[in-house]
């Protein structure tokens, strides 16, 4: 950042000379650096709660086999809060995945993820949730 003249004298009739953080807002300067880069705090939170709360219900609430042996991998921002990716692993055998019967029945039950996570955050909206398949060693996207 360059000084204008004008700026330039100003500073200099306050010292002797200019130093680097000559100019700097003093409730930048010292903020400590966890709080200067932890800008999305709160959709942390919300994506560690929508996690929490996927991981619970998938586990225990459907009569389904498929659904009990997904695992939340983690729970992203997609571009924003108001939609969230949700990455899922399947605890099954690599050959007995058949990754779209897995997004159909996901896409059968979204509506009642949807209120699940609606009633577990206090939101006046409830995000979207998308969902991808993580391949078993948690590396590559299962493709449909």
């Amino acid at each position: 950042m360059t000084l204008s003249k004008r700026m330039r004298e100003q500073m200099l009739a306050h010292c002797g000379e200019i130093h680097e953080d000559d100019g700097v807002d003093p409730r930048e300067f010292f903020k400590t650096r966890q709080s200067r880069d932890n800008k999305n705090r709160k959709a942390i939170q919300l994506c560690n709660q929508v996690a929490e709360t996927l991981g619970l219900v998938l586990a225990g609430d459907f009569d389904d086999e498929l659904l009990h042996n997904l695992q939340v991998v983690s729970v992203v921002p997609a571009p924003d809060a108001s939609q969230l990716a949700v990455a899922l692993r399947a605890d099954i055998p690599r050959g007995q995945v058949h990754a779209q019967k897995v997004l159909d029945r996901l896409a059968m039950v979204a509506g009642r993820l949807r209120c699940e996570v609606a009633a577990a955050i206090t939101r006046k909206r409830a995000p979207k949730l998308v969902f991808h398949l993580i391949g078993p060693e948690g590396g590559e996207e299962v493709q449909p």
